[in-house]
């Protein structure tokens, strides 16, 4: 790979200084203690999915009311716009979420979120990056750790108090996207959670992240939305948000494997980096054939991006053809 690496590619590792993350294998059982399932996950579907006791046994209770999104409503699109930052806990590197205060920078975020609308309802998205890529293999060699449980619970809270989906966001490293889906399956099946996936950082055997980019495919990505969509139909869930961030063309390689599934909103976050120009260009570079059921995206840089001019304003970004269902601060 001879491309110039974006500079936050060398920020990984220990270098991050992550605070809340687990050994290579997962959340840890201190974690799990301090915050079992019913605390956090779950809550809302107790409240909102547990059918009372029949007082015969003859007679047959209701059944619950369907779950819905943060606001109302069981789909995502059109009628919303999701926008959102990411990020992850004191990690500044990794997006303004993981600067300063988590409650702070969320209200900010929520200030700042009708400027997006343009005539759609805008659902807040919080993303936090669980898996994070890291600089050296770890006891199980797959270069990356998953954020404690406690840690996504404190995020899930801080994101219902605004009414605001929480985005999982995995950075693999060496390891596969579905089995990391598989990890945070108790936060999936809630009905305000959705997945992000990095395939910048996803590499293969021999392969260090942060010297190569990594890519997956169409097929890959297939299977977790085949996934996703069995969750939402066993636990009669609202539509999932799905999200694909997509550096450069190559990144998503064989896309034609990818196909639309009940349930699930798939996007595609284009993640170029640089000025108005630029990004323009990559937007349209990597949108270039995308299918209808991939709904486009957008990510902006507060850093990086302003180091080649002004950052782009709402009017700019939803000016883009086609106009992005989803755009993402880091």
């Amino acid at each position: 790979m001879t491309s110039p690496v974006p500079s936050r590619r060398s920020v990984i590792g220990g270098a991050l200084g992550v605070a809340g993350i687990a050994a290579c294998g997962g959340p840890t059982k201190a974690a799990q203690a301090k915050n079992p399932a019913a605390t956090t996950p779950g809550a809302s579907r107790a409240a909102t999915s547990t059918p009372s006791p029949s007082s015969t046994s003859s007679t047959t209770s209701a059944p619950p009311p369907p779950l819905e999104l943060p606001g109302g409503g069981r789909t995502i699109f059109p009628a919303n716009r999701l926008f959102g930052w990411c990020g992850a806990p004191n990690a500044p590197a990794l997006g303004q979420l993981g600067i300063g205060n988590l409650d702070t920078e969320m209200d900010k975020m929520i200030k700042v979120a009708p400027r997006w609308g343009d005539g759609r309802s805008v659902l807040p998205v919080a993303e936090l990056i669980a898996t994070v890529v890291q600089g050296s293999p770890g006891r199980d060699g797959m270069y990356r750790v998953r954020m404690d449980d406690s840690v996504i619970d404190t995020w899930l809270k801080a994101a219902r108090k605004r009414k605001a989906l929480l985005i999982l966001n995995i950075q693999p490293g060496r390891a596969r996207f579905i089995d990391e889906a598989k990890a945070y399956e108790k936060w999936l099946v809630e009905p305000d959670v959705g997945l992000a996936l990095d395939p910048e950082w996803a590499i293969g055997p021999g392969q260090i992240p942060g010297r190569v980019f990594g890519h997956t495919t169409g097929a890959v990505v297939d299977s977790v939305a085949n996934y996703l969509s069995g969750l939402v139909e066993k636990h009669r869930l609202p539509e999932k948000a799905l999200v694909v961030h997509v550096l450069r063309p190559d990144i998503l390689r064989a896309p034609a494997g990818l196909k639309a599934h009940d349930g699930v909103a798939m996007v595609k976050s284009v993640d170029g980096i640089g000025g108005a120009a630029a990004k323009t260009g990559t937007y349209e570079r990597v949108m270039k054939g995308t299918p209808e059921f991939f709904r486009p995206g957008f990510k902006l840089f507060f850093s990086e991006d302003a180091k080649a001019g002004p950052l782009m304003t709402p009017k700019q970004v939803l000016a883009l053809r086609p106009q992005p269902d989803y755009v993402l601060y880091e």
